[in-house]
Formats: structure tokens, C-alpha cells, sequence
């Protein structure tokens, strides 16, 4: 049984890790699903998808081979530029997924002064649905 004590102590540590803007992505080199808590409690998820598309490769790759990496890169570079957008003014960043993109994210991240203080934590998962990503950004931030 909590004292009051206790009781208070809890509501000071949740409404402290609700003050902090937390948020997770889900995230291949395609696509990326970003999903944080609002203020009523609710989760929402938001997309960004990546314009290096099965068929950007498969037309450059007709033209060169060296097109086709410049494109990619250039992309690429333009896809973690959004994310990173989305993500500026955030305190924790939860990203994870399948494949290195969480890690070539996380370096960039880290390279840019906007993340300097922020929190950087990155998991491997697999391929899960949006209730999934869900509810494995509120277990990492507790927010159950």
C-alpha cells in the first residue's frame, strides 16, 4: 500500500516524464513512422516516406550505375533531413527498427548541435504494425 508520500511522489515523476517532449520512430531506409504521446494521453503516429523508390532505382539504374548512387545518396540525405525536422526540439528520441538506417540517423543526429542535448536511444525490432510501434514507444518511456 502507498503512503501519500509515495502516491505523490509518482504523480511528481509522471507529470515530469510528460514535460519532456519524448518521441519514437520506427524506421527502414523507406519509410519512417514517428510516434509520440499528446497532451490527452493519446498516441499518434506520423509518416515520412522516402522518395528513393523502388522505381527512382530501377530508372537509374538504366542510365548508370553511378546515377543511380548519387541519386540514392542525395535522397537519402534529403529523407534523414526530414526526420531530423521532425524530430528538432524533442528531449528523447527513441528510434529503432530493422535495418542500419537508425544508426546512420543517429550519427547525423549526433553531428548536429540542435540534438546536442537530447537523448539518443537506439533499439533493434522488427517489422511491427502502428499499435505495435505504439505500444513499444509508451513501454520504452514508461508511459503505461
Amino acid at each position: 500500500m502507498e503512503t501519500g508520500l509515495e502516491t505523490n511522489l509518482l504523480k511528481n515523476k509522471n507529470n515530469l516524464m510528460k514535460s519532456k517532449k519524448q518521441i519514437g520512430v520506427w524506421m527502414d531506409h523507406s519509410v519512417a513512422h514517428l510516434t509520440e504521446q499528446k497532451d490527452n494521453n493519446s498516441m499518434t503516429t506520423h509518416n515520412i516516406k522516402s522518395k528513393f523508390t523502388h522505381y527512382e532505382k530501377e530508372h537509374s539504374v538504366r542510365q548508370s550505375e553511378s546515377l543511380m548512387h548519387n541519386k540514392e545518396h542525395h535522397l537519402q540525405a534529403e529523407y534523414y533531413k526530414q526526420i531530423a525536422g521532425a524530430l528538432a526540439g524533442h528531449e528523447e528520441i527513441l528510434l529503432f527498427g530493422p535495418t542500419k538506417a537508425k544508426e546512420e540517423l543517429s550519427h547525423l543526429l549526433k553531428a548536429n548541435h540542435q540534438f546536442a542535448g537530447a537523448s539518443i536511444v537506439l533499439k533493434h525490432a522488427d517489422k511491427m504494425n502502428e499499435q505495435q510501434q505504439q505500444a513499444f514507444v509508451k513501454e520504452h518511456f514508461d508511459l503505461l
